[in-house]
């Protein structure tokens, strides 16, 4: 008889898999921000801030229309979440598989037309805002947002409490510098295909996560 079940011993596998949406989280915030409108697509409290500041006059110019795509884009991706894991009971891998779609479906329209108009930009930002809202949501530990997370490692640094998780830690918040470096290289050298860094590392977190839940025979 065949069966879903998943593998034991998930925990390093997890970690790598977090690692690997860090530095999606990294690259797809970076993109968006470089060449699309200088917002985010996972740091809703950098956009909220940005929204405050374009509502006085202050902040960029023409800001708020992004602001508000991206803040809809990862509502929705939380809400699409949220309902596939408790409603449906899907298991993380199927829903973080519509994630890796949906920025290979952005890289995919960028790499056709990197210019694009104001409209097209703002699709654009709403797939990967959406994406980086099901990210936030799929796993217990957030990948797309880590004041919370520097935070925390910091308050132990100091207090020299260091937790056994630690160097986990520490690897997910250089997994965002360096996936946000090598967009950025990506799109000095290749602007073209500068919105599919974030695709790999999110696929090679699907790939991790769909591990344990492979088929087995009992």
């Amino acid at each position: 008889m065949s069966t879903v079940s998943p593998s034991t011993g998930h925990g390093s596998r997890g970690e790598w898999a977090m690692l690997l949406l860090s530095a999606a989280s990294g690259a797809a915030d970076a993109f968006v921000f470089i060449c699309v409108g200088q917002v985010f697509a996972g740091v809703m409290t950098g956009n909220l801030v940005l929204l405050g500041a374009s509502a006085v006059g202050t902040g960029e110019h023409g800001a708020a229309p992004r602001v508000l795509t991206a803040l809809a884009g990862y509502g929705v991706g939380v809400a699409f979440a949220a309902w596939a894991a408790e409603r449906l009971r899907w298991p993380p891998p199927v829903t973080l598989l519509f994630e890796v779609a949906l920025l290979a479906a952005g890289a995919a329209l960028w790499w056709l037309d990197p210019v694009g108009s104001d409209r097209d930009r703002l699709g654009l930002l709403a797939l990967i805002s959406t994406a980086m809202g099901i990210q936030g949501r799929v796993l217990r530990t957030p990948t797309n947002y880590f004041t919370g997370t520097l935070t925390s490692l910091l308050g132990r640094t100091a207090l020299r409490s260091w937790q056994q998780g630690d160097r986990w830690v520490s690897g997910r918040l250089l997994a965002v510098v360096v996936g946000a470096a090598v967009t950025a290289l990506a799109v000095r050298v290749r602007p073209d295909v500068a919105a599919a860094v974030a695709v790999v590392p999110a696929a090679g977190a699907l790939l991790i996560e769909a591990a344990p839940w492979r088929w087995t025979r009992g």
